[in-house]
């Protein structure tokens, strides 16, 4: 399955983990998107744009248009959450227009430690 996991991880750490990859010559299955907070995850990853990942989960590519009518959302709203969605790496623009999400599945993941 083409899953990508979005995750609180370090700049340090991606860094270590992609020279690691180029290296061996082996990369990770799944795509892997990090965020160096929590914060910074759920700045992006609003309730209203993850209603939007589920309804361009499995559906191809599509006009931000149809994306806005099938979320019963305003076209200028839907617009600007698409634009976050696409410098996240989550979204993609479509060879043919429009845009897509370019994976079967996304899994957030990060843990919660005391201090």
């Amino acid at each position: 399955m083409n899953t990508v996991i979005l995750e609180i991880r370090s700049l340090a750490d991606t860094l270590s983990d992609a020279a690691r990859a180029m290296k061996s010559g082996h990369a990770e299955r799944e795509a892997r998107i990090g965020f160096a907070t929590p914060e910074l995850l759920w700045q992006v990853l609003t309730a209203k744009r993850w209603e939007l990942l589920k309804t361009m989960c499995g559906a191809g590519s599509m006009p931000i248009r149809e994306a806005a009518r099938r979320v019963g959302r305003d076209v200028k709203a839907v617009h600007g959450d698409i634009v976050a969605l696409l410098d996240a790496g989550i979204l993609s623009r479509a060879v043919e227009g429009g845009v897509v999400f370019p994976f079967e599945a996304l899994k957030v993941e990060f843990m919660l430690e005391a201090a």
